[in-house]
């Protein structure tokens, strides 16, 4: 486990704090250990609940400190990266649904990660940006989580400008899925995990996996793969049980 993460297992729900309180960043082995975290997180939990110590969701990527200085050869850097895509794909790959908590500023990969969250529920006071080109820094890392969650004019507008939007344009960007009075947002976390885990546990995965493999099919390979879930799943001894 990494001392900047925190993971908690409560009952069929896995909770997740980002917890480098210092700046609110993620360095690349939080990174790592986040995504090893997902990656299994099925086995124990039908749910991730990711949200930050605060008070801010996350202020974007940090390197590592070390003695060691980042590779000036762009081939041997390639790999220093691996930790943050690498988290990318596994809340795409996750088994389970990751439920995002936003509150305060959600800058870079807080706002790559905010987006890959299955469902993201905002405090109405957060904001967000992708500040990396104010950096002359190329944020293609960040594009290539929200590139197939927001349009590209809105993704290309942050891009440039660096500017925060507030927590409702972030919503009809597609960044999040609701937004929240501050003071009843954690009342509404409980009350949609609450609800979430009274699903099915067949239909809380099947969802998700749906959703991950179905839009990188051609229409007929998404009727058919929907016409076989729907079989799998509604046939399952769990989704007959009477809640």
């Amino acid at each position: 486990m990494h001392p900047q993460l925190k993971i908690e297992q409560d009952g069929r729900l896995l909770r997740i704090t980002l917890n480098r309180t210092e700046d609110n960043g993620v360095s690349d082995s939080m990174a790592s250990a986040f995504s090893e975290a997902l990656l299994t997180a099925h086995t124990t939990s039908d749910a991730v609940l990711l949200r930050s110590a605060g008070p801010d969701f996350c202020t974007g990527r940090v390197r590592d400190a070390g003695p060691t200085p980042a590779a000036t050869e762009a081939y041997a850097r390639r790999d220093e990266y691996d930790g943050i895509f690498g988290s990318y794909q596994a809340m795409r790959g996750a088994k389970v649904p990751v439920i995002g908590v936003i509150e305060g500023r959600c800058m870079g990969f807080g706002t790559a990660i905010a987006s890959l969250c299955d469902v993201s529920l905002a405090s109405d006071a957060a904001v967000f940006n992708i500040p990396e080109i104010g950096h002359n820094v190329m944020p293609t890392m960040v594009m290539s989580a929200v590139y197939d969650r927001m349009s590209r004019n809105a993704i290309l507008w942050m891009a440039y400008s660096t500017d925060f939007i507030d927590a409702e344009r972030a919503m009809a960007y597609g960044i999040v899925s609701n937004v929240v009075p501050a003071e009843k947002l954690n009342a509404e976390v409980d009350r949609f995990c609450e609800l979430l885990l009274s699903r099915p546990r067949p239909a809380i995965l099947g969802l998700k996996e749906y959703l991950r493999v179905a839009p990188l099919m051609d229409e007929q390979g998404a009727i058919d793969y929907a016409r076989s879930l729907h079989s799998m799943v509604n046939t399952s001894a769990a989704m007959k049980k009477k809640h």
